[in-house]
């Protein structure tokens, strides 16, 4: 298992300790994406004179937003892995059928 790191980053102004055991530029590149979110919203109107638990909820439910589409993507990157598998199968299988009805073929011509 690898050692627990822990790194200062900066979200949305303020300085928080992130702990795990992801390396520390993952860390960071989580704060980043944080941040990224929060500017995002930041641009819509109105959104900064919301009270905080309504941003943070809004900020949440973007970031859940996120996972369901990059999960679903992943989904859909998978069952097409899958499929080219299986077409990748299948065709493997055709050339060894095709090579042993080549050498039957052979032997017949030189037997």
């Amino acid at each position: 298992m690898s050692a627990k790191n822990t790194v200062q980053v900066l979200i949305a102004g303020k300085v928080t300790r992130l702990s795990g055991y992801e390396s520390e530029d993952y860390l960071q590149k989580v704060a980043a994406y944080l941040n990224h979110k929060i500017s995002e919203l930041g641009a819509i109107k109105g959104f900064n004179r919301m009270p905080a638990e309504t941003k943070s909820t809004l900020l949440s439910l973007n970031v859940a937003d996120d996972y369901f589409k990059a999960k679903k993507q992943a989904e859909v990157f998978e069952e097409d892995l899958q499929t080219k598998d299986k077409e990748l199968y299948d065709l493997k299988h055709q050339i060894v059928s095709l090579q042993v009805e080549l050498d039957k073929i052979k032997s017949e011509k030189t037997g």
